[in-house]
């Protein structure tokens, strides 16, 4: 079965705050993973630009995700946003078309 929600969330650090953004989005992982409603979870990191930052999750619904952005954890962060990123966070919502196989 595919999971019900998958988005990218596009993270750009402002230059000065790169490192300090790094270690925030690093500290999401482990929490997130150990959600139940989490499929997956990866953090990459641009090849062409190392302040640019890209999430790739896949959640079973919707609801998940939800939660999730309603954490403590993710309401800390989005207070700080302003502060650590160049422009906000640019979450894509999308279905995925082919099988799930994991």
């Amino acid at each position: 079965m595919n999971p019900g929600c998958t988005i990218t969330a596009h993270l750009l650090a402002k230059p000065d705050k790169r490192e300090e953004l790094l270690g925030i989005l690093c500290s999401f992982i482990d929490p997130t993973r150990a959600e139940a409603g989490c499929v997956e979870y990866h953090l990459h990191v641009s090849d062409s630009d190392p302040n640019l930052f890209i999430f790739y999750e896949n959640w079973r619904s919707r609801a998940a995700l939800d939660e999730h952005l309603a954490l403590p954890l993710l309401s800390n962060f989005i207070a700080r946003a302003a502060d650590l990123l160049a422009r906000d966070v640019d979450i894509q919502f999308m279905t995925m078309l082919s099988a799930y196989d994991k």
